[in-house]
C-alpha cells in the first residue's frame, strides 16, 4: 500500500467511527471514573474495595469483549518491609509480608505477620518451617466457592487468577486481589526509567505510585514445587492510568494492534499464544523508549514499528514485562515448535508489509474505499467529529449501565454524604451529568428501601412520611433524567394514591411524547435539534429516558412481587421500558378508581403497544416482561383467556429476565381459575 501519510489518515478517522472518538473515549472514562468516587466511600464502609479493569476500562468498547474486576478487603495490608508494619493497627488490620527472595521476578510470597483476623485468610494459610504463607490454590477455591454462592453470579468457574461468571449476558472475569502501596525493590527500576524517559507524566507517576499495585492468586510455573506458596504483581491500576495518558493517535493504534490480533494473528487459534496483555505491553514500551511521530498521518507507521517489536520478541522468545523487565513472559510458554510456528506465521504477515492489515474484515472495511479510489481522501479531523446526538446516545448508555447493589439505609446515607461533598468541586460535563444520574437513583433507591423497613404507629406518622419521600422522589425527577419521575408515579400507586398516579402519568407521557426524547435509537437527528444548545446536563434532564429498574432485594410494586423474587434468584433485576411502564400504570391505575372504560382503553393502548412494536418502544430482551405485565393487568381485570395467552407469549421471548417459573406458576393459576 502506497501514499501511506493519505491511507493513514483514512485508517484514523475510520477507526475513530470504529473504536471511538476522543471525545467518546474521555466521556467513558469521565463516567467510569464519577462511578468510582460515588462508590467508593460505600466500599470502605462495607470494607472491600472493587474497581473495574481492562480494556473496558481504558475505554475500548469491543462487542467481543469481557469486563474484568477486581476486590480486595480493605483491612489486609501488604508491607515490602518489616518495618513498614508500625504504620498499621493491627487490631484492625491483617499485616502480609511480601517475600521477594527466592521466588521468580514479579513473583512473592505473602507471610501472615499477625493473627488471621477474618475466615477468608485462615482458610488460605499453609505452613512451612513454622511459617504461616497465604496458598494461592486455596484463595482460588475459597474464592471460587463464595463466587458461586453469588446469585449475581451465573456459570462461574476457574479462569487463571479470577473466577470468570456472567452476569445478565455479559462476561466478567473478578479476580479477589491483595493490595499495596508499598513498592517492592524489583519495582525500583520501572520508576527511575519512568523518570529518565519522561514517560508517563510526573503528576501520573505520582498518582501510579499513590494508588499502589495489587497481588493476584497464581505462581510462575505450575510444575514447579514452589508454585502454591507464589502471587504474582498485578499493575492494573497503573496500566489503566498509563493508557489514558495516551494521546488519541496512540489510543487508536492499541486498538489497531488489538483488531489484527483478534481477527488475523489468533483467527481461528483454540489457545492463542499471544493476548491482549502483550499487545498493551508491546504500547508501553514503543511509546517511553522509541522516538515515533504520533501522529495521525503517521498510524500506519506506528503500528508497523509496534508489530516488528511483537516479532522481535517471538523471535528472541523473550517478551519483558513493562514494570518488571526481568519477568520473561514467555518463560514455559512460548518454547520448541510453538515458538516456531508463530514466528512462521508473524514473518508471513511481516513480508506482506502494511498490506497484512487487509487480512482482518474490520480494518479492509475502512481501508478498502481508499484503495479502489486513489484519489479518495479525508481530513483527520474528520475523526473527532460526531453529532450531538450521538455522542449523547453513547454518553446515555456509558451512564445508564452505572448500577448500584441492594444497600442499608446506612450506606445509602453514607453515599449521600460522599455525593454531598462532589458539589463543592469543578467536574467535567459528562462527569456531572454521571453524578446527577447517580444523585437521582440514590435518592430513589433510599425511598424505596426505606419504604420497606418504615413503620408507622399512626396515620398521621404515615401521610407525613409519604409525603417526605414523594418530595425526595420529585427531587430525583428534577435532577435526572425524564423518565426518573416514573418512580414517583410507580410509589404513588404503591401507597394507594391512584388519582395523583393518574395526573403523574398524563404529565410524563406529555414530556415523553415530545420529538427530542432520547430512548435508544428512538431520536433522530432533526428531532434533538431543539435541545442542542442545552449543556449535557440540561440535556439529560429535559430529553433523556431510561428503563424503569426494579433492583434486586427492593420491593416496589406487589403487582410484580412473584417475578422480581423468581428474577432475583439469577441475580437478575427487572427492566421496563418508560413506555410501557406508562400504559401498565394506567390500566391498573383506573381499574383501582372503577373507571371501566378508561382501564379498558388503557388496557387496549398496551396491548397494541407490544402487538405493534418493532423494537422501538421494548426492546427484544425486554419483551418477556413486557408480555407478563399485559397478562398480570388481564388477569386483573378478569380477562383470564387474555390472560392465558400472554403469559404463554412471554414464554416465547428471549428468557431475558429468568422468570419462567413465574410465568409458569401464573399459567397453573389461571387455568385453575377457568376450570
Amino acid at each position: 500500500m502506497d501514499h501511506i501519510p493519505r491511507l493513514s489518515e483514512v485508517l484514523y478517522v475510520g477507526l475513530c467511527r470504529n473504536i471511538g472518538t476522543p471525545i467518546e473515549v474521555a466521556m467513558r472514562r469521565d463516567v467510569m471514573d464519577m462511578e468510582e468516587m460515588i462508590k467508593k466511600p460505600v466500599q470502605m464502609y462495607n470494607g472491600c474495595r472493587y474497581i473495574d479493569s481492562g480494556s473496558y476500562r481504558e475505554g475500548f468498547r469491543f462487542d467481543s469483549s469481557d469486563r474484568d474486576a477486581m476486590f480486595w478487603f480493605h483491612s489486609h495490608k501488604m508491607i515490602s518491609n518489616i518495618s513498614q508494619s508500625s504504620i498499621y493497627d493491627v487490631s484492625k488490620h491483617t499485616i502480609i509480608l511480601m517475600e521477594e527472595s527466592d521466588t521468580p521476578p514479579g513473583f512473592v510470597r505473602l507471610q501472615l505477620l499477625t493473627q488471621p483476623r477474618d475466615n477468608f485468610i485462615n482458610s488460605a494459610l499453609v505452613s512451612l518451617k513454622g511459617i504461616h504463607y497465604l496458598s494461592n490454590l486455596l484463595w482460588k477455591e475459597k474464592w471460587l466457592q463464595l463466587s458461586k454462592e453469588n446469585n449475581g453470579y451465573l456459570n462461574v468457574e476457574h479462569h487463571g487468577p479470577c473466577s470468570t461468571g456472567y452476569i445478565s449476558h455479559i462476561e466478567i472475569d473478578f479476580a479477589l486481589c491483595l493490595s499495596s502501596v508499598h513498592w517492592t525493590k524489583i519495582t525500583s527500576n520501572w520508576i527511575q526509567r519512568s523518570l529518565n524517559c519522561a514517560w508517563p507524566p510526573e503528576y501520573v507517576l505520582t498518582e501510579i505510585l499513590k494508588d499502589g499495585f495489587h497481588c493476584v492468586a497464581i505462581g510462575d510455573n505450575i510444575l514447579s514445587p514452589s508454585y502454591e506458596l507464589e502471587w504474582r504483581l498485578s499493575f492494573s491500576q497503573a496500566e489503566q492510568k498509563l493508557v489514558c495518558t495516551m494521546n488519541h493517535t496512540q489510543f487508536l493504534c492499541y486498538g489497531l494492534l488489538k483488531i489484527f490480533l483478534k481477527e488475523v494473528i489468533n483467527h481461528s487459534i483454540r489457545e492463542p499464544l499471544l493476548c491482549s496483555y502483550h499487545i498493551k505491553t508491546t504500547m508501553f514500551w514503543i511509546i517511553q523508549l522509541e522516538n515515533i511521530q504520533w501522529y495521525p498521518n503517521n498510524l500506519l507507521n506506528c503500528f508497523w514499528k509496534c508489530f516488528k517489536y511483537l516479532i522481535h520478541c517471538v523471535y528472541r522468545g523473550e517478551f519483558p514485562n513493562f514494570f518488571i523487565p526481568q519477568n520473561n513472559m514467555f518463560s514455559n510458554k512460548l518454547i520448541g515448535s510453538t515458538r516456531s510456528c508463530l514466528l512462521k506465521q508473524l514473518n508471513q504477515y511481516y513480508r506482506m508489509g502494511v498490506s497484512c492489515l487487509l487480512l482482518s474484515p474490520t480494518l479492509r472495511s475502512i481501508l478498502n474505499p481508499a484503495l479502489r479510489t486513489p484519489s479518495f481522501g479525508v481530513h483527520c479531523v474528520e475523526g473527532h467529529v460526531k453529532t450531538v446526538l450521538e455522542i449523547d446516545l453513547n454518553a446515555s448508555r456509558e451512564i445508564s449501565s452505572v448500577s448500584f447493589t441492594k444497600e442499608t439505609c446506612q450506606q445509602i446515607v453514607t453515599q449521600l454524604k460522599s455525593i454531598e461533598r462532589f458539589l463543592q468541586f469543578s467536574f467535567s460535563p459528562y462527569q456531572t451529568v454521571t453524578l446527577q444520574y447517580c444523585t437521582a437513583q440514590t435518592l430513589i433507591q433510599m425511598v424505596f428501601t426505606s419504604a420497606q423497613s418504615s413503620s408507622c404507629s399512626t396515620h398521621k406518622e404515615t401521610f407525613a412520611l409519604e409525603r417526605k419521600f414523594c418530595n425526595i422522589l420529585k427531587l430525583a425527577g428534577r435532577i435526572g433524567c425524564v423518565s426518573d419521575f416514573l418512580y414517583l408515579a410507580l410509589y404513588n400507586y404503591s401507597i394507594g394514591s391512584y388519582h395523583e398516579t393518574v395526573r403523574l402519568i398524563h404529565f410524563i407521557r406529555e414530556r415523553l411524547s415530545q420529538p427530542f426524547i432520547l430512548y435508544d435509537h428512538l431520536t433522530g437527528e432533526q428531532g434533538y435539534e431543539a435541545v442542542c444548545s442545552l449543556s449535557p446536563s440540561g440535556r439529560m434532564k429535559k430529553a433523556w429516558a431510561n428503563d424503569l429498574i426494579l433492583k434486586v432485594g427492593v420491593l416496589y410494586i406487589r403487582e410484580l412481587l412473584l417475578e422480581q423474587e423468581e428474577a432475583e434468584k439469577n441475580g437478575m433485576s427487572l427492566f421496563i421500558s418508560p413506555f410501557l411502564t406508562l400504559e401498565w400504570l394506567s390500566v391498573l391505575s383506573y381499574y383501582r378508581l372503577g373507571n371501566q372504560s378508561l382501564y379498558q382503553q388503557s388496557l387496549s393502548d398496551l396491548k397494541t403497544l407490544l402487538l405493534y412494536d418493532d423494537g422501538m418502544y421494548i426492546s427484544t430482551h425486554q419483551r418477556d416482561l413486557a408480555w407478563q405485565i399485559l397478562g398480570i393487568c388481564q388477569q386483573i381485570v378478569g380477562d383470564l383467556h387474555g390472560a392465558l395467552y400472554s403469559y404463554q407469549e412471554s414464554l416465547k421471548q428471549e428468557p431475558f429476565h429468568q422468570i419462567q417459573k413465574a410465568t409458569e406458576a401464573r399459567i397453573s393459576y389461571v387455568e385453575r381459575q377457568l376450570q
